[in-house]
């Protein structure tokens, strides 16, 4: 198998997917590219009534199949208001956070889309040269503002532009690949898990193989807030595992090149036998790997078993730092989680 190319296919796929808007509620366009994607992989792709991506890829025991998840939406904003000054006040839409948003140049996605607008998130009285109060104020969505790129002076100028409440506002993901391989980008929870899927997808294909246990994927859309991994989960599937960002930060032992395999998260701790599993998987084909307990953490995985599905579920992912800020990986992450489901799955 040559591992380097379906890598190098991984990180350019999740470099086409971050350059698609689609915070949670607005990924038409992204899912599109993902079926799409599916299709030319040779693969029946179906859209899932809530916006998803479900596609079989095959395999020999159809009850005991297992389903790969991973998440297309990601965090983002929504226009709450438009301010008597032209500015726009937002909401975040799922774990946005105005700290380590101020000053990310935005769209703002007109509802019936007529026109995408550019702006910036800033403090609201942003020139620390006029602000004295600039270092002590706290960052919030109530106390920062989205300053548009056009001439704009009241609430009737934005309106007029076609601007509303409830408005989508996309953050620019800023994706770079280093020489060295780091992979630095906003979003990267959960594209760079999509990118790993769809190269999971094309290996078994190119390269002719028919795993043990049938192999669904659902690629969902509502994860960040909670209900991505809530319905869609075929007969037969006894297992789900979210392939999702692995976490990085003190008191973890995952860096950026390994796969995270996660043993526990806030909603409990993940099936012991599938874990097991992972790890006897990881250790056989001597990967780089770590075994960590995510303080903060839910996944699709969790959501499923909460909604009432009997089934087993785990959790691993490339390990990703600096979770919902500008985050970063490094493509031998994306090596390690690729070589864990092929050991894994057979």
């Amino acid at each position: 198998m040559k591992t380097k190319k379906y890598v190098e296919y991984m990180v350019e796929e999740t470099k086409k997917i971050l350059a698609i808007d689609s915070p949670s509620g607005y990924t038409a366009e992204v899912a599109d590219y993902v079926m799409k994607e599916y299709q030319k992989l040779g693969y029946e792709p179906k859209l899932t009534t809530k916006g998803g991506v479900l596609v079989a890829l095959g395999g020999k025991d159809k009850k005991n199949a297992v389903m790969l998840e991973a998440h297309i939406d990601t965090l983002g904003a929504m226009v709450a208001e438009i301010k008597s000054n032209g500015r726009l006040r937002v909401t975040p839409v799922g774990g946005m956070n105005a700290n380590n948003a101020e000053a990310e140049n935005c769209r703002i996605h007109t509802r019936f889309g007529e026109k995408v607008y550019e702006g910036t998130l800033q403090l609201a009285n942003a020139s620390i040269h006029v602000n004295g109060d600039y270092n002590d104020k706290k960052r919030t969505f109530d106390e920062t503002e989205i300053v548009l790129d056009e001439k704009v002076h009241s609430r009737e100028d934005v309106e007029a532009l076609g601007i509303m409440t409830g408005d989508i506002v996309c953050f620019d993901p800023r994706t770079t690949v280093t020489e060295s391989g780091y992979i630095k980008s906003r979003f990267l929870d959960d594209k760079l898990s999509v990118g790993i899927l769809l190269g999971y997808a094309r290996y078994l294909k190119e390269e002719n193989v028919t795993p043990e246990r049938m192999i669904y994927q659902h690629i969902t859309v509502f994860e960040e807030v909670g209900h991505g991994g809530a319905a869609s989960i075929p007969e037969g599937v006894t297992e789900v595992i979210s392939v999702d960002m692995g976490c990085v930060g003190d008191g973890l032992a995952c860096e950026e090149t390994q796969v995270s395999i996660c043993a526990k998260d806030s909603h409990g701790p993940y099936h012991y036998d599938v874990v097991t599993g992972l790890i006897a998987a990881a250790k056989r084909e001597e990967l780089d790997f770590a075994v960590d307990v995510y303080p903060h953490y839910g996944s699709d995985a969790d959501v499923a078993l909460t909604a009432g599905y009997d089934v087993r579920h785990g959790l691993i992912g490339a390990g990703v730092y600096a979770s919902h800020g500008y985050e970063r990986s490094h493509v031998d992450g994306v090596k390690n989680t690729f070589k864990l489901l092929c050991a894994y799955l057979g």
